[in-house]
């Protein structure tokens, strides 16, 4: 995602900077409110830690991670600061950690279906987002092209963390409600889960296979729809 925005830079520098921004303004608000939502399920839930660590805030120095930041930048997908969350506070135990683990993407959802709303009654104007109209710096120009980013990004992080790997959302939700029979096999899956990751992101880069590609693309089928 970078890397296209950066070639763009190169050719048509406004244009080219204008995508960057309005990638890097979505992205750092898609996580913001995936990890903010983590920390409100914990406090809901009885566990203060994320609350006392300052997580349980809107703003984003707090819960950005270099790491997936960078990668959410250059691959389109990514992560943000873990909320540690005390699972022996919570007070529906394992089941309220996999309820905390799912308020991340659910709220990435939540955002991207309020923008679709805006985008589908009119609010925001995909059409409005020409390079005539970034130039003149119309309001609607700009709000367009960062909904439009917002959507997909949000989309995005939703879809990647609910892949059922730990350490992403999707493996601790597993991890929270599936029988007590299945936790040995689930923890030993738990610690090849970095391993997968790293094996799944470098098949996709490498163009081995299109992993990735099979997830994301019904995910960009379905921004385009809530846009268009």
């Amino acid at each position: 995602m970078l890397l296209s925005s950066l070639d763009l830079l190169l050719d048509n520098p406004f244009i080219g900077f204008a995508l960057l921004l309005a990638v890097i303004v979505s992205m750092v608000g898609a996580i913001t409110v995936h990890e903010a939502a983590h920390a409100l399920a914990a406090t809901l839930q009885g566990d203060p830690t994320a609350s006392r660590l300052g997580r349980l805030t809107l703003n984003p120095r707090a819960h950005l991670d270099p790491a997936g930041t960078l990668l959410l930048l250059v691959a389109g997908f990514g992560w943000g600061k873990p909320v540690p969350v005390d699972i022996r506070r919570l007070r529906s135990g394992r089941a309220g950690f996999a309820l905390v683990s799912a308020a991340g993407p659910a709220a990435n959802l939540l955002s991207a279906a309020l923008l679709g709303i805006a985008f589908q009654t009119g609010l925001l104007d995909a059409h409005a987002v020409t390079a005539a109209g970034l130039r003149a710096m119309q309001t609607d120009a700009w709000a367009g092209l960062v909904g439009l980013y917002a959507v997909q990004l949000s989309l995005v992080l939703a879809a990647f963390n609910l892949l059922p790997v730990p350490p992403l959302d999707g493996g601790h939700i597993l991890l929270g409600l599936a029988p007590r029979a299945w936790l040995p096999a689930l923890t030993t899956l738990a610690k090849w889960g970095p391993i997968a990751f790293i094996v799944l992101v470098g098949v996709s880069i490498a163009g081995l296979a299109d992993p990735l590609g099979v997830l994301f693309g019904p995910v960009l089928a379905l921004s385009r729809a809530l846009t268009g």
